[in-house]
């Protein structure tokens, strides 16, 4: 077996600090497999440097340089390794198809803290995926946290598996950790789950009412110096190749830009043949896409192609939606973002917030996740209420422009 999980998914670890590691996958092809790929490597908290993607309909080689992300010391190769098998065919058809038949859906577990510091890392390197979370300060100054989590292993439903997480919570956390509590979430916690919070119309046209054009102008403020950067220039060629469109885009470096053009064209139903994802040059990034429709041919007609690369600017340049409203005398931070089309939500986005939240030196009085649906795809959305800080005062608009840039 082991030769067999070499032959799919090998990766060879950088042997310096910052050194990428490389990621080879080599199995069948299969729609949006590029973009599972890229979600489960950005799960572990890695940045994709460089990439190179092909498939010829049948066959799929991927190679991708990955770095760890500041602040990440303790990841677990063997566990990445496992969580790519099991999304390419190859692997699933050989190895685990008797397992996968008889599962039909993600179990949702709650985890109960009483604790005075941030979680958010340790349960991203426990590899358990924040569904629902509910975050409140208690009068003496600590957080109970209740956490809707399903894990990637799906492995909680065992006995094993759950002490071992409370083990390793316990250790990570020490003393700071007062109480921990794990559970199978049964219909008691029903209308929790299903609770949905309210957002004013006016905010829910900020977050939700740019869906389709990128000409529109985001409510949402941006610092002159981000407002230049966030522009993506997008060349279409139909001569190059007889079977092919190639598109070419110049555009600025960010975190997760090659998941969100997979998550775009698997969305879309667009079958991507080859992508070069070069290293950043100057902050900037030219990417190479050979698209082909779900029929195989190449897209000619122009309306096709302006639709597709308004989709593809927005969905690079603007993957999380992010406004600060005042809600009473509290004021609150909501970043929202698309779901794809599997269900799956964007990795790491509450620990990112977190700790952007973090360096700026606010705290976060309470937190909650839910899906929000508008007519057109499913949102994520992120609420967090802030606690004023006298020396970063919420209320001054300066401040607010500086945490959106920073998300």
């Amino acid at each position: 077996m082991g030769k067999l999980n070499e032959e799919v998914v090998s990766i060879q670890r950088g042997k310096n600090p910052g050194e990428p590691s490389v990621i080879t996958v080599n199995c069948p092809d299969k729609t949006g497999l590029g973009c599972d790929l890229c979600r489960i490597i950005l799960e572990f908290g890695l940045h994709i440097t460089w990439g190179d993607i092909s498939t010829d309909g049948g066959w799929c080689y991927v190679v991708l340089w990955a770095v760890p992300l500041p602040g990440l010391t303790n990841l677990n190769w063997e566990s990445l390794q496992q969580r790519l098998l099991s999304v390419c065919p190859a692997y699933v058809v050989h190895i685990y198809n008797s397992l996968l038949s008889s599962s039909t859906s993600t179990s949702v577990y709650l985890l109960r803290f009483l604790f005075d510091v941030d979680v958010t890392q340790v349960l991203c390197d426990l590899e358990l995926t924040i569904q629902r979370v509910k975050v409140m300060t208690t009068p003496d100054g600590r957080v109970m946290d209740l956490f809707f989590i399903s894990d990637g292993l799906e492995l909680l439903h065992t006995k094993e598996r759950q002490e071992d997480t409370c083990r390793r919570l316990n250790s990570i956390l020490g003393e700071s950790c007062i109480s921990c509590e794990l559970e199978s979430v049964g219909p008691e916690y029903g209308p929790f789950q299903q609770e949905v919070s309210s957002i004013s119309p006016e905010v829910a046209r900020e977050l939700f009412g740019h869906e389709s054009s990128e000409n529109e102008t985001f409510s949402q403020a941006l610092t002159p110096e981000l407002t230049r950067l966030m522009k993506a220039d997008i060349t279409i060629d139909n001569l190059l190749s007889p079977a092919h469109t190639l598109l070419q885009i110049h555009c600025v470096d960010q975190k997760c830009l090659l998941y969100d053009i997979m998550r775009m064209s698997k969305d879309s139903n667009i079958k991507i043949t080859y992508c070069r994802f070069p290293s950043s040059i100057n902050g900037y990034r030219d990417i190479d896409l050979f698209i082909q429709q779900k029929d195989g041919r190449k897209i000619l007609i122009p309306e096709k192609l302006d639709v597709l690369c308004s989709r593809l600017r927005l969905e690079m340049l603007h993957p999380l939606r992010v406004t600060i409203a005042s809600r009473g005398p509290d004021t609150e931070l909501l970043v929202a973002n698309p779901v794809e089309l599997s269900g799956m939500g964007r990795p790491r986005v509450f620990y990112n917030v977190t700790c952007a939240l973090k360096l700026l030196g606010i705290c976060i009085f309470s937190a909650e996740i839910w899906r929000h649906s508008t007519s057109a795809r499913e949102w994520e959305v992120y609420r967090f209420l802030l606690d004023e800080n006298p020396e970063f005062p919420l209320a001054n608009t300066q401040a607010r422009n500086q945490i959106v840039d920073k998300m």
